[in-house]
């Protein structure tokens, strides 16, 4: 299994990198979790534009969502005049209405499923390709989704969007890596239900028994640097910072 960052940036796009969007690729299958704010420009620095084979969408905010309607133009309208066959879409209830009203005027209030299979997530277990996942609810302001993807003997946890909750540390037990959201620092934000700092992000790693920990949707105004920081203090295993176009084979 590989995972290659697309983009990593929490709440909006950095100079350095586009929102959330991570490619997942084994056996010759491309699994795309998430795809946020300027993540379709950067995937094709990776893969083709049409080579996608499913996406997971952890959440409905727009910087882990929004270039899917990019993604519906670039398909709908295919420059050699060919559809390609729906791509599956798993998103939590109401991703397909949440994708139209964002569009605004389709040129047919049924082409966004002409271009894309949407799946509703629930939590529990489903086969998407080679990889087994497992989808559990995590704590934010809107239907939010953790996934574990096991493949080959090997586990990847990605968090999405959350506050400290109980089943973020059933996703991640025994996580080859763990790709864990850090939008706050330690001491400084304290908003309920909304995002891990570094530290907890650490402490749950280290609960977890993970491998590796990279820390991912930190906003241009958190340090990372502090979040990394803050982690290595609580998790004895490798943490580092995620960035875009950085490869991880598992």
């Amino acid at each position: 299994m590989k995972l290659t960052v697309v983009g990593c940036s929490g709440s909006f796009p950095s100079a350095e990198s586009a929102c959330s969007s991570y490619l997942v690729e084994a056996d010759g299958f491309r699994l795309l979790l998430d795809m946020g704010n300027g993540a379709l420009g950067e995937l094709q620095r990776h893969i083709g534009l049409y080579d996608l084979d499913a996406v997971l969408l952890s959440h409905l905010h727009a910087d882990h969502c929004i270039d899917m309607l990019a993604y519906f133009v670039a398909r709908y309208y295919r420059h050699d005049g060919g559809i390609p066959a729906a791509l599956p879409v798993y998103g939590p209830e109401g991703t397909e209405g949440r994708l139209a009203r964002a569009y605004g005027d389709l040129p047919d209030e049924k082409c966004m499923s002409e271009v894309f299979d949407f799946r509703t997530l629930v939590p529990g277990s489903f086969r998407v390709g080679p990889f087994a996942v497992a989808a559990g609810l995590v704590t934010h302001p809107v239907e939010a989704y953790g996934f574990r993807i096991e493949q080959a003997g090997k586990v990847l946890t990605y968090s999405g969007d959350t506050g400290p909750c109980d089943s973020l540390q059933g996703l991640a037990y025994g996580a080859d890596l763990f790709l864990c959201e850090a939008s706050f620092t330690h001491g400084k934000e304290d908003i309920p239900e909304l995002h891990l700092n570094g530290r907890e992000a650490g402490e749950y790693a280290d609960r977890a028994g993970a491998g590796r920990l990279v820390l991912t949707h930190i906003p241009p105004w958190t340090d990372p640097n502090t979040n990394l920081k803050d982690a290595r203090a609580v998790f004895d295993g490798l943490v580092e910072i995620a960035r875009p176009g950085a490869v991880y084979e598992l």
